[in-house]
């Protein structure tokens, strides 16, 4: 089957743009204008004589005049939990707990069945609070419920509030006493009792006390997430859900191949696979899903015809270890070299023991697997190029191991990222909360070699956007935004927030686009509109190239192509 895009503005790379494309099989086959490409899908249609398959007239797309790119590939986020998240109560605006708790009562009351056995949620932020900047207990939400557990996360994951029917549970499930956490604390009251405030790993114990999804209802889940990418623009996702979605990682690799094999993915998706034990991590590489990948997944780089409808090109594919090296800068747990200059005597915490990590990175090298390693303070970063480089002598990275977030850094560090050929997967959109917060946290000497977006990609360094979501929204266009204009959404500061990092609109498009590709070996076939690449693309209703910067978040898809499949039409 073939389609024409016409009277489009179709970004090739860095300056050069064309006027429409031929695909077939879901393959873009021809760039040029518009008469180049429809004589040269007509006069193939024109030739076709009787063979049924050629014989058809192609279906032509006019783009009237509106700007065309790749499809956006997120390299980091969580799909089960933002599809959890948008399936539930939504708490990340919430400026007080006490509309946080009344949010909370009006879901319960307008989606009874969502909340018969429980509720779990994420997003509130105690620093968007206008009256208490202080987290939610469990006092607090005993107002919303006592009759059904209720676990509240923050924004970032790493902190979560409990009611007390919650830790009822938690306790029964401990013989009525409170456990010891490795990485993770619970709070306690003078009495002993928690709190309600559940840190780092104890985070995901409390939320074990809410009932799980049974594996079609998160079939669905994943579907109404994987469709609500499609409407932003993205064509890919890269997702930390195993150890990281609550479920066992058997029932999330069969979930993610059933979503698979029904033919309704919307998206492409790479997982993202976090082990909590070197033992279970070398099981997988030995005779688990790594081992069986060959059987189980198509190739990375695969560009497949599409057929009876289905998108070219892989759908599934296995990608990183996951590891995790510190906590978050909001919660101050991100590890640093120095104090938080807000909060003396803390410096964060280490989440994985460094020796593990070396662990971990030095057997995925010896298999060949790639490692992504979740790292936001300088002292953090500091520990995992350590990790990179043992792992990997030659110093050529040929696994390319990724720094994920990286956001707190020296110049010390970003010249190691730079030697050692390093990936970065960055969240501009951080910057929306986090330039109101990171000077006082780490001071402005180190907040000024922080968030070194434009530096990183001007100094020749693979760096891919990703979102985080459920931490924030799943939707490019505001990243892409920020990263460009160093500013909130509120366009605030005027000049942006130390403006010399800012990007241009090309690297920001191609750290959203192909740079996403490169990091899962796939900068060969995706990411680029270009002849031999997958016809992933989106159609945008502004011209993200020529508008005022501040004008960039405000774009929308009006169409969004995956493998040659329309997967979203406005």
């Amino acid at each position: 089957m073939k389609t024409v895009l016409t009277n489009g503005k179709i970004y090739i790379e860095r300056g050069a743009f064309c006027e429409a494309l031929l695909i077939e099989d879901g393959i873009i086959r021809m760039t040029g204008t518009n008469e180049e490409v429809l004589a040269a899908a007509e006069g193939d249609f024109a030739g076709a004589g009787s063979d049924s398959a050629a014989n058809e007239a192609p279906a032509v797309i006019d783009c009237a005049g509106q700007t065309v790119v790749p499809g956006f590939n997120d390299t980091h986020m969580h799909l089960l939990q933002f599809s959890e998240f948008i399936a539930g109560v939504r708490t990340e605006d919430a400026t007080s707990i006490n509309m946080l708790v009344e949010r909370c009562k009006d879901f319960m009351a307008e989606h009874p069945d969502r909340v018969a056995h429980g509720m779990h949620a994420m997003g509130w932020n105690q620093d968007l609070f206008t009256d208490e900047k202080r987290m939610p207990n469990r006092h607090d939400l005993d107002r919303i419920s006592l009759e059904i557990p209720i676990v509240l996360e923050r924004v970032c994951g790493h902190i979560a509030s409990a009611n007390t029917k919650a830790i009822d549970l938690f306790l029964a499930q401990n013989g009525g006493t409170v456990p010891v956490i490795e990485d993770g604390e619970i709070e306690l009251d003078d009495a002993g009792y928690p709190t309600g405030i559940f840190k780092e790993l104890a985070v995901n114990v409390i939320a074990d006390t809410i009932p799980k999804y049974t594996p079609e209802e998160w079939h669905d889940l994943v579907l109404e997430g994987m469709q609500y990418a499609a409407r932003h623009g993205y064509t890919s996702l890269q997702s930390n859900d195993i150890g990281f979605s609550g479920l066992r990682e058997e029932d999330v690799f069969r979930i993610l191949k059933d979503v698979r094999d029904s033919g309704r993915m919307a998206v492409r998706y790479r997982h993202q696979s976090a082990y909590f034990t070197l033992e279970s991590f070398e099981e997988s590489l030995k005779n688990g899903e790594y081992a069986a990948a060959d059987e189980e997944y198509d190739a990375d780089g695969s560009a497949a015809p599409g057929r009876d409808g289905t998108p070219a090109g892989p759908m599934l594919t296995l990608g990183p270890l996951k590891l995790f090296a510190d906590g978050s800068l909001g919660a101050r747990t991100a590890l640093l070299g120095q104090d938080y200059a807000d909060e003396p005597g803390n410096h964060g915490l280490v989440w994985t023991p460094l020796e593990d990590l070396h662990a971990y990175a030095k057997l995925a090298n010896r298999y060949g697997v790639q490692v992504i390693t979740h790292a936001i303070g300088d002292q953090a970063v500091r520990n995992i190029l350590d990790v990179y480089e043992a792992a990997d002598p030659t110093g050529t990275n040929p696994n390319r191991n990724v720094i994920n977030h990286c956001q707190i850094t020296d110049r010390e560090c970003l010249d190691r990222i730079r030697d050692g050929h390093i990936l970065t997967a960055v969240q501009p959109i951080f910057l929306e909360y986090d330039i109101h917060m990171a000077e006082d946290r780490v001071g402005p000497e180190l907040a000024s070699t922080s968030y070194a977006f434009g530096t990183l990609v001007r100094e020749g360094v693979h760096q891919s956007f990703g979102t985080d979501a459920p931490v924030e929204d799943l939707a490019p266009l505001p990243n892409i935004y920020t990263a460009v204009t160093r500013k909130d959404l509120n366009c605030e500061p005027a000049e942006g927030w130390y403006p010399d990092e800012c990007m241009d609109i090309y690297d920001a498009v191609d750290c959203a686009t192909i740079e996403g590709a490169y990091m899962e070996f796939a900068e060969d076939v995706k990411g680029r509109l270009m002849p031999g690449y997958l016809a992933d693309l989106v159609i945008l209703d502004k011209d993200i190239f020529t508008c005022p910067a501040d004008e960039i978040k405000d774009a929308a898809p009006v169409l969004t192509m995956v493998g040659g499949k329309v997967v979203y039409q406005r």
